[in-house]
């Protein structure tokens, strides 16, 4: 995803909606900033999952394809979190979570319409996995993603590029 830090910028009544987003590459001093993210994002799915992590555990997931990581900004302050994987049949979304307090301003679906922009230039589906109990899924099905599979922990997802 080399573009991937092209800006966005949508009209809109709230501050948050209309502010600029843009990404950049995660570094290693970022790490605080991952840790407290994936705790405050995924911390309540994962339990409803009966899944339990400790600090070691989240960083362990947020190492895991670190230079797949880029940080989601909005006018320079990191809000979240879009890890990407590109293969040579598809786009993995491998880590997409935004702090609460970004969540349902319509900051997602515009980082889902960019990477959707980007797959469809290069005629690539995109593929992402869900906890069963994220309300992100509804998201994901408003953007066109489909159900493929499911597990005792998650939806497995797909959204096909239109050749």
């Amino acid at each position: 995803m080399a573009k991937i830090s092209q800006v966005l910028k949508q009209k809109s009544n709230s501050s948050k909606r209309s502010a600029m987003i843009s990404f950049r590459r995660a570094t290693l001093a970022d790490r605080a900033f991952l840790l407290t993210l994936r705790k405050t994002a995924m911390d309540q799915h994962l339990q409803l999952a009966g899944i339990y992590l400790d600090d070691n555990a989240h960083l362990k997931r947020i190492d895991e394809f670190f230079a797949d990581s880029h940080l989601i900004l909005i006018e320079n302050d990191s809000i979240g979190l879009l890890k990407l994987g590109l293969f040579p049949d598809k786009i993995h979304v491998r880590q997409f979570q935004l702090l609460p307090a970004y969540q349902g301003l319509g900051i997602g679906g515009r980082v889902l319409d960019l990477v959707k922009q980007k797959a469809q230039e290069k005629q690539l589906d995109i593929t992402l996995n869900v906890l069963l109990h994220n309300p992100a899924k509804a998201l994901y099905l408003r953007h066109g993603f489909m159900v493929t599979e499911r597990n005792a922990l998650e939806f497995k997802m797909r959204w096909q590029c239109q050749h």
